[in-house]
């Protein structure tokens, strides 16, 4: 197995370059060097920052490979499509961020420490390739220099909008330096990710990574990515602080998602169900992937403007590169082909279930129905079913792990995959439906036939519209709702909430629902002045405030 490390030594913050690289098929992840490095002697030629841009990738991958709570499985749980469930006897961290209520699990002073580490040491990494940039000898002809550099500020930018959303104000970094500092204010750490998107936006060009050849584009950071992002944060920020930003406009947002629009590098996925391999799958024998995959898309398909990379061969001795997340969502310690098991995490709310229209394919591509798919008369069902904490009868599908037809995970083609390291789906960010509903959202002369183009796809099988299409205008109303179902488990949701006021996601988040646990009636009471209070924020984690001596101050509410 080929690894890169480039160390680079900074006191305490130590990182190696490569940890957790791993050799992938068809990946542009794939380095071979295995020479050791330092600031002193690295950061030379321009292959040199090729390398460095891959450690910043891998950075930002393992915020999920080597997460604790992670971002995505957080702002799953702390929204109103998902409870936190996990296993009966597991503890209770993720109902203290489902309910916003540390008094669930009052032990747990650190519930994203390990992700507040990987963060930081990710934005470390792509401090130390910016810093740097001067000293190499970029290329006089075809020179990648703006490309690499335009990546890597992309990268940075994604890393600090994750963490200022879960966190709000948090120490801001724009080089690699080791020191104590105090939070910044949420305005100046935006005011950096918008810099960072728009020198990406300008620099990468558009033929850098052309979609046509998938191959090369799949997992980069592109100008069309930054695009997308850029508008996206803006939405974020003025819905939220109620106020525009520094260093961004509508008007820029706007036109951002209508270059992405007018490239036309991207195309809806013609069904819905066929973007998700769980959605698309059928039951297989082993290494029949074919079948197995069925009618998915593809990972890097048409629909697909920015997705992060995984691969199956994370191990436990330190080698980060799977979806980790994605073993989260598994039906507690059951396999029914095509889906494989997991930990249990996320059941499904059945009121969010109840929101999906007849004729919506979205709501059979993105859930299970254990009942529905015939599961519960599974011989397995029924340890499952006591062990699982918070059954609801419906579990994430988009996500699902795969398991061939005699139960073995198919995370691997011969069937030697770690059900529990090995998940590799790629997951994907930002799709070019969010393009285009962004596009309406803002204003476009062209909202209501870019709104009509998601929706008519999420009543469109074989070609044919279901009796169940009718035409909406488009409102603001009516985009945030149809966001909510075309971005079901996809980490969007909950900030769509928060983006339309604190009091209105507290009101809709409040809730009071009967599962069951263990086999048992258990009553999940979610109370709108918990969301309130914290301000939607996250736990900031207690050993990292007891560190910085003080200098760091704990969200309300936590």
């Amino acid at each position: 197995m080929n690894k890169m490390k480039i160390n680079i030594l900074a006191g305490a913050l130590c990182l190696s370059l490569g940890m957790g690289m791993t050799s992938c098929l068809d990946s542009f992840l794939d380095v071979s060097s295995k020479t050791e490095s330092n600031t002193e002697t690295f950061y030379k030629t321009e292959n040199d920052a090729w390398r460095a841009l891959i450690g910043c990738y891998d950075g930002w991958r393992q915020t999920s490979s080597a997460m604790a709570t992670g971002f995505y499985l957080g702002s799953e749980t702390m929204s109103y499509e998902c409870f936190g469930a996990t296993g009966n006897a597991d503890g209770r961290g993720y109902q203290a961020i489902d309910r916003f209520d540390i008094s669930q699990s009052p032990s747990d002073l650190n519930l994203y420490e390990a992700d507040w580490k990987n963060y930081y040491a990710a934005v470390y990494r792509c401090n130390e390739l910016l810093a740097h940039e001067e000293q190499i000898e970029w290329k006089d002809t075809d020179s990648k220099h703006t490309t690499y550099i335009g990546e890597c500020r992309a990268i940075r930018a994604l890393l600090y909008f994750d963490m200022v959303r879960l966190w709000g104000s948090i120490p801001l970094f724009d080089a690699p330096v080791n020191e104590n500092r105090p939070q910044s204010d949420a305005s100046e750490v935006f005011a950096l990710i918008f810099e960072d998107l728009k020198y990406a936006m300008t620099n990468i060009p558009a033929n850098a990574y052309p979609k046509a050849n998938a191959s090369s584009n799949d997992g980069h950071v592109t100008r069309y990515a930054a695009s997308a992002l850029f508008a996206r944060a803006y939405l974020y920020y003025t819905g939220y602080y109620g106020t525009e930003p520094t260093g961004a406009s509508k008007a820029e947002a706007l036109a951002a998602v209508e270059e992405i629009i007018s490239s036309n590098e991207y195309q809806l996925v013609s069904e819905f169900k066929n973007l998700w391999p769980a959605a698309s799958a059928g039951v297989a024998e082993v290494a029949d992937m074919e079948t197995l995959y069925g009618t998915y898309a593809g990972d890097g398909n048409s629909e697909t403007v920015l997705a992060m990379k995984f691969t199956s061969s994370q191990d436990y001795d330190g080698n980060n590169d799977g979806n980790r997340w994605q073993v989260m969502v598994g039906m507690r310690s059951l396999n029914a082909a095509p889906y494989g098991k997991g930990w249990g995490g996320l059941t499904v709310n059945p009121a969010f279930v109840d929101e999906f229209p007849n004729g919506d394919t979205r709501r059979s591509a993105s859930i299970i129905d254990l009942e529905g798919e015939g599961i519960t008369s599974s011989t397995d069902f029924a340890n499952s079913y006591k062990d699982q904490r918070e059954y609801t009868g419906y579990a994430v599908k988009k996500y699902s792990p795969l398991c061939f037809a005699d139960g073995t995970s198919a995370s691997k083609e011969d069937g030697s995959g770690d059900f529990q390291t090995s998940n590799h789906q790629d997951y994907v960010i930002i799709r070019y439906a969010d393009v285009l509903l962004m596009a309406a959202e803002l204003g476009s002369p062209n909202a209501q036939s870019y709104f009509d183009a998601v929706r008519k796809r999420a009543y469109t099988t074989n070609g044919e519209l279901s009796s169940g299409y009718s035409q909406l205008s488009v409102t603001k109303e009516n985009i945030m709702q149809e966001r909510r179902l075309e971005f079901a488990f996809e980490s969007i949701n909950y900030w769509d909430l928060l983006r339309q006021g604190v009091d209105y996601a507290a009101n809709k988040l409040a809730l009071e629902a009967t599962t069951f646990s263990g086999g048992s009636a258990d009553v999940i009471k979610i109370n709108a002045d918990r969301i309130r209070e914290t301000k939607g924020l996250s736990q900031i984690p207690y050993n990292q405030i007891t560190l910085a001596n003080g200098m760091l101050t704990q969200n309300a509410g936590w």
